[in-house]
């Protein structure tokens, strides 16, 4: 009876030890919590629920005006023209940055009025300036939300009016933020300032986390009366093993006080309940390996960044790799050709982590003598 029991006890100890943290109680109607620095979900709810989106939309709207300027299809000193239609935002009780049909203002200053002060009126400007017309540009937020395979998404419009057909969730948005501080660093400091000032008028960034907590550097607010008040929230502190990103989509919450006390709420138990443990260094072999038919008989792998996983608090010593490869490798092999599996696995065998492993250097083919001989190898073998 006493071994049952101790067996019953062991048993309930290791469930208890399986159960991932569970995330505090939100109030919110959706929200998502991504670990950018391990590429990890940390807590979700809904997330693939379809939402008025409101003017997280304009985080796309930013993405495609980026890419122009990386395209070099605009500059930030070049000057726009503002159309009857960019003026017409005013109607109703919109964000603007109050610009009219007598300005032409930069690039620079719209993007500004975009995204500090989520001007309706500047997502218009830039869309026609970047693609001719909003309806171009339309297409190109779709197109690129296609090509990330954002299956819950489709854009009506660059300002996030609501609209019949125009939808996005929590996940959708934060693949949407994350390519933004992952593809256009550069242009992301935009998402930290805390006011801007452009015809003698001053706004604030509607992210009151920005003044509340130092390691927020982004990113943007929204709200429609069917979206609710909405925020996404970027911050990285520093830790031990280096910095540490973390993103989070709360959409659907009653006021802007709550958009920003979830968030947070969400913020900081994502950094205590889960620890980011580097497991091998950028540019680190990971595994040598034999390779037939090269000019050498070694191959290197690694991975190519620095491998960071995310672990439930206390368990970055419960955790065990393996390596999945080809075999046999037969060279020529390429800088950077994937040709292996790094797998990351608890002491209990529960999955972790799965990352490519590359070749970090090149293996070319052997001589004609050498590539026959090691075909005779290998059909003995």
């Amino acid at each position: 009876m006493k071994r049952l029991l101790a067996s019953l006890l062991a048993a309930l100890a290791l469930t208890a030890q399986a159960q991932p943290p569970q995330p505090p109680e939100l109030a919110a109607r959706n929200y998502v919590l991504i670990d950018l620095t391990t590429h990890k979900t940390l807590a979700e709810r809904d997330a693939d629920a379809p939402q008025d989106p409101a003017s997280l939309t304009k985080l796309m709207t930013a993405y495609v005006v980026f890419g122009a300027l990386r395209d070099k299809k605009l500059t930030l000193e070049q000057t726009l023209p503002v159309s009857k239609r960019a003026w017409d935002e005013r109607k109703g009780d919109p964000s603007l940055m109050f610009i009219d049909t007598t300005m032409t203002p930069k690039v620079d200053e719209l993007l500004h009025g975009l995204i500090i002060q989520s001007g309706n009126d500047a997502a218009v400007a830039l869309a026609e300036g970047a693609a001719g017309s909003v309806e171009n540009f339309v297409q190109l937020m779709n197109r690129q939300a296609q090509a990330w395979g954002l299956k819950n998404t489709e854009f009506k419009n660059v300002t996030g009016n609501s609209e019949p057909g125009h939808h996005s969730s929590a996940r959708d948005i934060a693949v949407i933020a994350a390519h933004i501080i992952t593809d256009f660093p550069d242009y992301y400091s935009y998402y930290s300032q805390r006011d801007y000032t452009f015809n003698k008028i001053r706004q604030d960034n509607r992210n009151l986390l920005l003044r509340r907590d130092p390691t927020v550097d982004g990113m943007k607010t929204g709200y429609t009366e069917a979206a609710g008040y909405c925020l996404v929230s970027s911050a990285n502190r520093d830790f031990p093993n280096g910095k540490r990103r973390l993103l989070s989509v709360v959409m659907g919450t009653t006021s802007k006080e709550a958009r920003a006390s979830e968030s947070q709420k969400l913020l900081n138990w994502g950094y205590t309940a889960f620890d980011a443990v580097k497991i091998f260094d950028a540019g680190k072999a990971i595994a040598t390996v034999p390779v037939w038919k090269g000019e050498t008989k070694e191959a290197k792998l690694g991975a190519a960044d620095a491998i960071y996983v995310a672990v439930p608090h206390g368990d970055a010593t419960k955790l065990q790799t393996q390596v999945e490869r080809t075999d046999p490798l037969v060279a020529p092999l390429n800088k950077g050709q994937r040709v292996g599996t790094l797998r990351v696995t608890t002491t209990a065998g529960a999955p972790v982590a799965e990352v490519p492993l590359i070749v970090q250097e090149a293996v070319p083919g052997s001589g004609l003598f050498g590539r026959a001989w090691d075909s005779l190898r290998l059909w003995i073998k």
